[in-house]
C-alpha cells in the first residue's frame, strides 16, 4: 500500500497512523499484525462506503493471490480488537454478498495539509492542461517527485471540506456569454455527474422547489447565487456550488466554486477549458471529478464512479436543456414535462435517461402502453449511463415495464446498498409495496424517504399511506398541508377520499372542483365521480359520468385511460347483474386500447358475464405478452378463471385459483385506478356459490376492515350485501339482517332496476 501523507485518522477512542503503521487507543498503542492493519486503514479511509471484497482484497494484498479466507480472518481479527479495546461498538459491517463498511465517524487530521494551508490560503485547485502537475511542482512539491518519476499516481490529499452527511446546493451557472443554451443546462449537468459519487449529498430538487415556494419564490425561479445562499441557509446545507461560464473568443471557461453557506468561505475551486461550444459538457465533467475530490470523496470512489458526462446525460447541448426542463416540470406536473422530454429525445434518440423519465412520466399518467415503450428502449441504452442511472433504469424497467415486483424489489434494495443516502431506491420500495398491499411498509418507506430527502413537508405519499392504514386524521393534516404549499392534485384526491370515507359530501364536491380547474385532471375527475355514484348503486350517473371520462381522455390523446374507465365500468355492470351491458363495454374497451390493465379488467368482466369463450382468448393473451409480471399472473389470470368458473357452476375450482392471488390481492393495479380488493370479493362470491357462509363471510370482512384502500369502489358497498347473504347461510338471521340494511342505507338512492338491488331486496323481505 502507498504511503498518502501523514495523515491521521480517528474515530471512537481510536487513532489511526498511516505512516507509523500503529492504532492507538488513548495514545496506547493496540496491537496488530500489518495485513490486518491495512484492511483497517482501506475501510476507514472508505468510511460510511461499501468496500468491495475484491477491491479490498487488491487493495490489501496487490500483487498477490490470496483466498477470501484470509479477509475474513483478518475482519475477524479487527472486530475482536476493535471490541476488546473498545467496548462494545460494532465498527465493521457485513454487507452480505458485497463487502465491508466502517460504520462509524471518521475524522481526518492532516499535519503537512495544515502547514500547506497555512502558507497558501489563497491558492485554488485548477484543472486545465498536464501542466497543472508541473506547476504544483514548482510551488514546493518537491517531495512526490520520485513517487512521479515512478510512475506512480500521486495526489495531494486535502482533509474532507464534507461529510457524507452534509448537502450541498447547487446554483444556476453565471452565463455571460450570451448563449441562452447554457441556462440550466450546466447545472443539470454538474448534478447529474454529481449524483454518481456515494459521498456527496446534492439537495435534492423537491426539497429545493419546496423551499422556494416558502421564499414566496416562484417553483421554477432561476437558482441565482444569492437565491442559493438563502435555500443553503434555510435547508441547513453546508455547502452551495456557484459556477459560472464566459466566452473567450472560440473558447469557453469554466469556473466552480465551493462555498461555506454560513460565512461565504471557500472550500475549493476548480477551472476549465473548452477549446470549443462542443467540448463544454467534456469540460464540466472535469470540473466535477475534481471537486469531488476536492471536497473529500476518496480517490478510488471518484474513478470508480465517474462515467463521463456525455454517456451520464447526452452529448446535445440542446437536449439536455430540453431534459433539464422537463426536470424541474416533473417536480410539479407530468403533462407539462412529457412535451419537453419529447423534444430531447427528439435531438438525440440514444438518450438513455431522457426515455427512462419519459416512461415514468407514461406510467404516472396511466399510459402502460408508452410507459413500457419508453422504459424497454431507455433499458437497452442503460450501457451508457453511470452505476447510479443503471440502477434507476434497471429498477424502473422492472417495475413498470415488466411488472415484476421482486426482481424489481432487488433491485431497489441493491441500490440502496450503494447509494444509502438517496431517497430514490426507498420511494421506489414504497411503490412495489401498494402494489402489493404492504401498507404497514407503504408508511414505513415513505417516512424514511422524507427523512432522507431532509423535507419538512410531507409529499402526498405520505397523505395516501395514512389513508391506506386508515389513519385518517393523520392523512387529513398531511394533506391539507400539501394543498396550502404546493398545490399538487394528488393531495387533492387525497383530499377527496378523506372526505368521502367521512361521508362529507360538501368536501367532496369542493375538491372535485379544484381537481377539475388543473390542466389534465378532467377525465381522471369525471372517473372519479363514476366509482362514486357505483359505490351508491347509481348506475345511470355512473354511465353518463364513464363516458364523460372515456370521451375526456380520448381529446387528450389517452386511449389507454379512456379504455380503462370503460373495461372498469364494464365488471362493474357484471357484478351488480348488467351482464349484457357488461359484455358491450368490456369488448369496446378491448376495441380501443390493449394495454394489460384493459385487457385484465376487460376479460374479468366477459367472465363474470358468461362469456368465457372470448374471455380465455384476451386471458392466454396476458399470460404471452407479459410472463413475467405479477399483476397478470397474481391478479388478473386467477380473477378471469376464477370468473368463468363461478358463473359456470364449480366454485371450488374457482377458489383454488384464487389462492394464487394471495400475493397481491390486497394491493392497487395501477396509477391510474385502484381497482383492488376484486380478488377477494371473488373469493367470498364463490365461497357463498359454495353454500359456505363462514369463509365467505371472512373475505368480505376484509374489505370491510380495509375502507381506505377500497375507498369508493363497488365492492365497498357490495361487501355489505355479501356479509349479511353469508350470516344468512351460518343461520345467523339476526347480524344478516344488519348486514342487509347497511348494504340497502348505502343504496337508498340507488336505480331501482339493477338486478343486484332486487334481488337483496327480496332476500331481506323474507327475513321478516
Amino acid at each position: 500500500m502507498s504511503n498518502q501523507g501523514r495523515e491521521l485518522y480517528e474515530f471512537g477512542p481510536f487513532r489511526l497512523d498511516p505512516v507509523k503503521r500503529v492504532l492507538l487507543r488513548d495514545n496506547q498503542p493496540v496491537p496488530l499484525q500489518l495485513k490486518s492493519f491495512e484492511t483497517l486503514l482501506v475501510l476507514v479511509r472508505n468510511s460510511e462506503q461499501v468496500v468491495l471484497k475484491d477491491d479490498l482484497m487488491k487493495a490489501v494484498w496487490p500483487d498477490t493471490f490470496v483466498e477470501e479466507s484470509n479477509l475474513a480472518q483478518n475482519i475477524f481479527v479487527l472486530r475482536k480488537t476493535l471490541g476488546a479495546t473498545g467496548g462494545d461498538r460494532n465498527y465493521i459491517v457485513t454487507i452480505p454478498g458485497r463487502g465491508y463498511r466502517f460504520a462509524d465517524k471518521v475524522r481526518v487530521i492532516s499535519e503537512e495539509e495544515n502547514l500547506f494551508v497555512a502558507s497558501h490560503s489563497r491558492s485554488r485547485v485548477v484543472i486545465e492542461e498536464k501542466s497543472s502537475r508541473t506547476a504544483l511542482l514548482s510551488a514546493g512539491v518537491i517531495m512526490i517527485a520520485a513517487l512521479v518519476g515512478g510512475g506512480l499516481y500521486w495526489r495531494y490529499h486535502r482533509t474532507p471540506k464534507l461529510t457524507e452527511r452534509d448537502s450541498i446546493v447547487i446554483a444556476d451557472f453565471a452565463n455571460s456569454t450570451g448563449d441562452p443554451v447554457f441556462d440550466g443546462t450546466l447545472r443539470q449537468g454538474l448534478s447529474a455527474q454529481l449524483e454518481q459519487s456515494p459521498f456527496l449529498n446534492l439537495l435534492s430538487e423537491q426539497r429545493t422547489a419546496q423551499t422556494l415556494s416558502l421564499m414566496a419564490q416562484p417553483k421554477d425561479a432561476r437558482l441565482t447565487h444569492e437565491l442559493a445562499r438563502e435555500v443553503c441557509q434555510r435547508t441547513g446545507s453546508a455547502a452551495l456550488l456557484a459556477g459560472s461560464i464566459a466566452q473567450v473568443g472560440t473558447q469557453y471557461l469554466l469556473l466552480l466554486k465551493a462555498i461555506n453557506c454560513a460565512n461565504d468561505e471557500s472550500l475549493a475551486s476548480a477551472e476549465a477549458q473548452a477549446k470549443d461550444k462542443n467540448h463544454v459538457l467534456d469540460a464540466l465533467g472535469k470540473l466535477a471529478s475534481e471537486i469531488r475530490s476536492s471536497l473529500g470523496e476518496s480517490l478510488a470512489s471518484v474513478q470508480k464512479y465517474d462515467v463521463p458526462l456525455e454517456d451520464v446525460t447526452t452529448p446535445s447541448l440542446d437536449a439536455l436543456k430540453a431534459y433539464s426542463l422537463a426536470t424541474a416540470e416533473r417536480q410539479h406536473d407530468n403533462a407539462t414535462a412529457l412535451p419537453l422530454l419529447q423534444r430531447a429525445i427528439s435531438l438525440d434518440p440514444n438518450f438513455a435517461m431522457a426515455y427512462a423519465r419519459l416512461g415514468v412520466v407514461y406510467f404516472n399518467l396511466g399510459e402502460s402502453v408508452r410507459a413500457i415503450e419508453a422504459l424497454r428502449k431507455a433499458y437497452d441504452l442503460r450501457g451508457r449511463v453511470s452505476e447510479r442511472e443503471k440502477f434507476n433504469i434497471t429498477a424502473s424497467y422492472d417495475d413498470l415495464a415488466v411488472g415484476n415486483f421482486e426482481a424489481a424489489r432487488n433491485d431497489y434494495e441493491l441500490w440502496e446498498q450503494i447509494y444509502p443516502r438517496d431517497p430514490a431506491p426507498v420511494g421506489g420500495l414504497s411503490v412495489v409495496y401498494v402494489f402489493l398491499g404492504q401498507y404497514d411498509k407503504v408508511l414505513e418507506k415513505t417516512q424514511e424517504k422524507i427523512n432522507l430527502s431532509h423535507i419538512p413537508l410531507p409529499d402526498s405519499n405520505l397523505a395516501a399511506a395514512y389513508i391506506f392504514l386508515n389513519r385518517l386524521d393523520e392523512a387529513k393534516a398531511a394533506a391539507s398541508q400539501g394543498i396550502q404549499v404546493l398545490h399538487s392534485p394528488l393531495f387533492r384526491v387525497s383530499m377527496y377520499n378523506i372526505d368521502f370515507l367521512q361521508r362529507d359530501l360538501g368536501g367532496m364536491e369542493r375538491e372535485m372542483a379544484q381537481l377539475a380547474a388543473m390542466p389534465g385532471w378532467e377525465d381522471q375527475v369525471f372517473e372519479i365521480k363514476s366509482d362514486t355514484a357505483s359505490y351508491g348503486g347509481q348506475f345511470e350517473k355512473a354511465r353518463d359520468l364513464t363516458r364523460l371520462a372515456s370521451d375526456s381522455a380520448k381529446r387528450a390523446d389517452k386511449k389507454q385511460n379512456a379504455a380503462e374507465y370503460q373495461a372498469e365500468a364494464a365488471v362493474r355492470e357484471a357484478l351488480v347483474g348488467n351482464v349484457a351491458l357488461a359484455k358491450r363495454q368490456a369488448k369496446a374497451a378491448l376495441t380501443l386500447a390493449d394495454g394489460r390493465e384493459v385487457e385484465g379488467m376487460a376479460a374479468t368482466a366477459l367472465a363474470l358475464s358468461g362469456n368465457s369463450t372470448q374471455a380465455m382468448p384476451v386471458a392466454n393473451d396476458l399470460d404471452k405478452r407479459y410472463p413475467e409480471n405479477t399483476i397478470v399472473h397474481f391478479k388478473f389470470l386467477p380473477m378471469i378463471r376464477a370468473a368463468a368458473d363461478i358463473w359456470s357452476g364449480n366454485p371450488a375450482k374457482a377458489v383454488e385459483y384464487l389462492k394464487t392471488a394471495s400475493l397481491c390481492e390486497l394491493g392497487l393495479t395501477s396509477p391510474s385506478m385502484d381497482f383492488t380488493f376484486y380478488p377477494v370479493y371473488l373469493r367470498g362470491q364463490a365461497y357463498l356459490a359454495a353454500k359456505q357462509g363462514s369463509p365467505a363471510a371472512a373475505e368480505f370482512q376484509k374489505i370491510l376492515e380495509h375502507p381506505g384502500v377500497v375507498t369508493n369502489e363497488v365492492i365497498g358497498s357490495l361487501a355489505y350485501l355479501g356479509l349479511g347473504r353469508a350470516y344468512a347461510l351460518m343461520g345467523n338471521k339476526s347480524i344478516a339482517k344488519l348486514e342487509y340494511e347497511d348494504f340497502l342505507g348505502l343504496w337508498k338512492d340507488a336505480d331501482p332496476d339493477v338486478p343486484i338491488l332486487k334481488q337483496a331486496k327480496a332476500e331481506y323481505a323474507k327475513m321478516q
